[in-house]
C-alpha cells in the first residue's frame, strides 16, 4: 500500500497534467482503471462544467472513465473532448450499441486575468491539453502547485495552485482528493504565514507554521477578488470504499466542508466552487461508523489539499504575476 499522501495512493487513480506557463493555464485528467461510481456538488455561485448534470443520484449512469479539472473558463470545457479521444483510443467507454461513449465529466476555474498570452486565435488550447493530460495520466507520484488545472490559480493575496492529500481510516478505507485552488477568498490568515488549514496539518506538509497565537480584527477581515476577476476551486474526491452514487454524492459534501475550513471566505457569488466525487469500489463497509469516519477524514484532506496547493505553486513567469507563498514567507 502506497503512501504518498496524494490521490493516487487509492489504487487505481492515475493522474495526468498538460501545463503550459506562457499561456498561464493547464488541465489535469484523473483517470479511473475502471469505471467509478461518481457524483458531484457544486456550491460556489458561478459553477463551469460539462457533463455534472449526469451526476446528480438520481440521473441514469452511474459510473466514469475520468474527470477533468481545468483552467480556461467556459474556453475549458473543451479539454474534456480531448480527454474522451484518449479514452476512445483505449477502449473505454459507456456501451450503447455498438459505440462507446468516455463517460468524463468536467470542472473548470476562471485564470483567464492572470497575466499569461490567451490569445490563441480562432481554437483555443485545451482541446489538445485534455488530450495530453489524459494520455500522460500515471500512477503513483504527480507534481503540485503551479501544473495542470492550478497553474493559473490565484487567490485573494497569493499564488493559488493544485494540492492533493489522502488518509486511511481505521478500517484501512484510502480517501484521497486532487484540488486545484483558484479562491475568491484566502487560504492564509491575514496577512501573514498561517493557513486556516493548520490544525489539520501532517507532517508539515505545508510549512509547519500553526496558527498565529491569537487572531485580530485585521486576520478577520474580508480579502477577497473584485467581482470583475478570476474565482473558482475545484477538485475530485475518492475513495477505495464500495459506495452508491447517493453516497459518492454526500462524500462530495464533505470535501465542500474542507473547502470552508481552508478558504476564508468561500462559495461565494462569483467563485464556482465544485467538488466531484468517485468510488472506486475495492473495498466493502463492513460497519456504518466506517463511512462515517470516510466522510470525517473527506472533510481533513480536501483542507489540507488546498494548503499543499498554496504552499507547492510558484509564480507564473509574465509581468506583474501574483507572489507565491514563498516568495513572502521563505520555504
Amino acid at each position: 500500500m502506497t503512501d504518498l499522501n496524494l490521490i493516487t495512493d487509492i489504487a487505481g487513480i492515475s493522474i495526468g497534467h498538460a501545463t503550459d506557463l506562457k499561456l498561464g493555464s493547464g488541465v489535469t485528467v484523473v483517470r479511473f482503471d475502471r469505471p467509478a461510481v461518481a457524483s458531484g456538488v457544486a456550491l460556489g455561485g458561478a459553477p463551469g462544467g460539462r457533463d455534472t448534470g449526469l451526476l446528480a443520484p438520481e440521473m441514469t449512469v452511474e459510473t466514469v472513465d475520468a474527470f477533468v479539472l481545468s483552467g480556461g473558463s467556459a474556453f475549458g470545457l473543451d479539454a474534456a473532448g480531448g480527454a474522451q479521444a484518449s479514452l476512445l483510443k483505449a477502449g473505454r467507454g459507456f456501451p450503447l450499441g455498438d459505440v462507446l461513449i468516455p463517460i468524463v465529466p468536467q470542472a473548470i476555474l476562471m485564470d483567464l486575468l492572470n497575466g499569461g498570452d490567451k490569445n490563441w486565435g480562432p481554437r483555443s488550447p485545451y482541446w489538445d491539453m485534455g488530450f495530453a493530460a489524459a494520455e500522460a495520466a500515471r500512477p503513483g507520484a504527480f507534481a503540485l502547485g503551479t501544473v495542470g488545472a492550478g497553474t493559473g490559480a490565484t487567490t485573494a493575496t497569493i499564488k493559488g495552485g493544485l494540492g492533493s492529500a489522502s488518509a486511511t481510516t481505521r478500517s484501512g478505507h484510502r480517501v484521497g482528493v486532487v484540488i486545484a485552488v483558484n479562491a475568491v477568498g484566502t487560504a492564509t490568515i491575514g496577512d501573514g504565514p498561517h493557513f486556516w488549514s493548520s490544525p489539520f496539518e501532517r507532517d508539515g506538509e505545508f510549512g509547519g507554521r500553526g496558527w498565529p497565537a491569537t487572531f485580530t480584527a485585521s486576520d478577520l477581515a474580508l480579502r477577497a477578488k473584485g467581482v470583475q476577476t478570476t474565482g473558482t476551486t475545484i477538485g475530485v474526491i475518492a475513495t477505495d470504499a464500495v459506495l452508491t452514487k447517493t453516497a459518492a454524492h454526500r462524500l462530495a459534501l464533505m470535501a465542500h466542508d474542507g473547502l470552508a475550513r481552508a478558504l476564508f471566505p468561500t462559495h461565494l457569488p462569483m467563485d464556482g466552487d465544485t467538488v466531484l466525487a468517485a468510488a472506486t469500489g475495492e473495498k466493502p463497509i463492513e460497519n456504518p461508523d466506517d463511512w462515517v469516519e470516510i466522510c470525517h477524514l473527506a472533510t481533513q484532506v480536501a483542507a489540507r489539499a488546498i494548503a499543499r496547493g498554496v504552499y507547492e505553486a510558484t509564480a507564473l513567469p509574465v509581468a506583474n504575476a501574483q507572489p507565491a507563498w514563498r516568495d513572502r514567507f521563505g520555504g
